[in-house]
């Protein structure tokens, strides 16, 4: 393969990745697809009965089986009544139904569609389900379906508070007393959820609880980049690090996900956004994930509560984190939390991409200008080996003449056409792959920049200048898009025609594709794509410039 063939191949793969990534999203089918005509429910996909299931471990002291009687008819979260929470951060809504987390909207977010709006990363509706639901279990322990004792408020955090309780009671049953307690914080995204349990029964109690999120699968707002990231559970472990998993999987009965541990925490992921339970301490804790109905499933962890002697009162609260996947603040969080940022398979390139970003973003405060000042210190730090890849270039395009004339006066001997430019290569001292494998060497690292900059929550509603005032949307008057278009059609005229007729034609055509593709993209994106062009034809012009002026000069 002569060195044109394997540039357009190279430039032709990576149309495809960039291509199959910015549509796949409007080509994947929605989870609920998927059961479409479904009568009977896969039997390896345990369904919602309204309670958690039962731990795995023998409950000492708790009863094997939940009564039919305690169990709440199958189906969708309740609504019950609700209690209106503000704070510095959230506008959030308690139901009476289980204590539930119903809705929740991040204030210093923005809705997409509309900017006057908070960004609603939890609710319950006709067209969307995601809530934050909690329960106990063992005998006379209310769990989720249980109604609950709530003052409906409002509840808004004092200015001079740093923190807000809100307080539900249980009814009481057979000698229990129990309230579940949400604690919000000013100023940050973790909710303590827990309960206080007071035993005044003349025997031990011992019980276990349960954090889950249940949401249905479709893909939620996003940016209008029409990109495909992922959404769904992920759980965290020492032994088995970060694991994803598909709804798909769970729809059929195969999801893979370390189950018992010792360690780890759990979250629903989305683009930007992030709800997930991170309890503290080493006690074992189990993992599960089930469809409880059409396109709606639930996640969640179960944990031992400590036993309670007679007249013995306990305290157990689970964070949850519910809020933008700023990476400075995930990694405090919980080991591994900071995973959730999704940079696909080349996280060990992008997250020290990311970290040189936000870095620079401290200086300059614009993340607009960062992107320029980033793309600029990649390029010059991959500048060796661009060097090499456009003097490889310009040779070829210097000896172009005498290849044509060489595939002219042997078109009927392939061999001895190949023989002849190898010779002729070797003569004029140039390597056929020289213009490709330095390109080879830097695609991970482009298209691990690519990654950190269409996931992160940073570049979301970050205006850059004029009319940009989102970089994390389409360019609105495809200014951008076209000026890369620009670009890429003066780099095509820099590099060396190639022999093949259709090689030139489709080598003419990538920038048309390509433009039509960014119309769509994240400005960011654009934005970083265009300088790096742009940087890139300062280089080849020079260094051909250079190789034409010393080829004349040895004429």
């Amino acid at each position: 393969m002569d060195n044109q063939r394997l540039v357009l191949l190279l430039v032709f793969l990576f149309s495809v990745f960039m291509l199959w990534d910015g549509w796949q999203r409007h080509n994947q089918p929605q989870a609920a697809a998927a059961v479409a005509g479904q009568k009977e429910p896969l039997r390896s996909t345990p369904q919602d009965t309204g309670a958690p299931p039962m731990p795995s471990s023998a409950l000492t002291g708790a009863p094997a089986t939940v009564s039919a009687s305690a169990v709440p008819a199958p189906g969708r979260p309740d609504a019950g009544a609700r209690a209106l929470v503000r704070t510095d951060l959230y506008l959030a809504e308690i139901s009476s139904a289980g204590g539930d987390l119903l809705r929740l909207e991040l204030l210093r977010h923005k809705s997409t569609e509309n900017k006057d709006r908070p960004f609603v990363l939890m609710e319950i509706s006709g067209e969307r389900t995601y809530v934050a639901q909690s329960g106990l279990i063992g005998e006379g322990l209310p769990n989720h379906k249980t109604a609950f004792r709530l003052d409906a408020g409002p509840h808004e955090m004092k200015a001079d508070s740093d923190r807000l309780e809100i307080r539900l009671e249980a009814p009481a049953s057979n000698g229990l007393k129990v309230a579940k307690i949400y604690t919000f914080h000013r100023n940050s995204y973790q909710i303590d959820i827990g309960y206080e349990i007071v035993n005044q029964r003349p025997t031990p109690l011992t019980a276990h609880a349960y954090y889950q999120l249940t949401r249905d699968g479709k893909v939620p707002e996003a940016s209008m980049t029409n990109i495909a990231t992922f959404t769904g559970p992920a759980i965290y472990t020492d032994e088995g690090k970060f694991q994803k998993v598909d709804f798909t999987d769970i729809e059929k009965g195969r999801a893979k996900f370390v189950q018992k541990a010792k360690d780890g925490w759990l979250a629903m992921v989305q683009h930007y956004f992030v709800a997930g339970w991170t309890p503290k301490g080493s006690d074992e804790r189990e993992f599960f994930m089930r469809k409880v109905a059409d396109n709606l499933y639930s996640a969640g962890i179960i944990l031992p509560v400590p036993t309670l002697a007679p007249g013995q009162t306990v305290r157990l609260d689970v964070p949850l984190y519910a809020g933008p996947q700023e990476q400075a603040k995930l990694e405090k969080i919980a080991p591994g939390f900071d995973l959730v940022v999704d940079y696909g398979w080349l996280t060990v390139i992008a997250a020290p991409i990311y970290w040189l970003l936000e870095l620079i973003h401290r200086f300059v405060g614009n993340w607009g200008w960062s992107i320029i000042l980033l793309t600029v210190l990649i390029k010059g730090m991959f500048y060796p080996l661009s060097a090499a890849s456009y003097r490889s270039m310009a040779k070829m395009k210097v000896v172009t003449p005498k290849l044509m004339k060489i595939k002219e006066q042997f078109a009927s001997d392939r061999n001895r056409m190949n023989q002849e430019m190898m010779e002729l290569y070797r003569k004029e001292k140039i390597n056929p792959l020289g213009g490709c494998l330095p390109i080879l060497v830097q695609i991970p690292v482009f298209i691990a920049l690519y990654w950190v900059l269409l996931g992160s929550v940073e570049m979301r509603h970050a205006p850059w200048i004029l009319w940009i005032e989102d970089l994390s949307a389409m360019d609105p008057y495809y200014v951008l898009p076209i000026i890369m278009g620009v670009s890429m059609v003066v780099q095509t005229r820099l590099n060396p025609t190639p022999p093949d007729p259709i090689q030139a034609k489709v080598m003419m055509a990538m920038p048309i594709v390509f433009t039509f593709m960014f119309l769509w993209f994240p400005s960011g994106l654009v934005l970083y794509w265009t300088i790096n062009n742009l940087l890139s034809i300062a280089q080849q012009w020079q260094i051909t410039r250079m190789v034409e002026g010393g080829k004349q000069k040895a004429s």
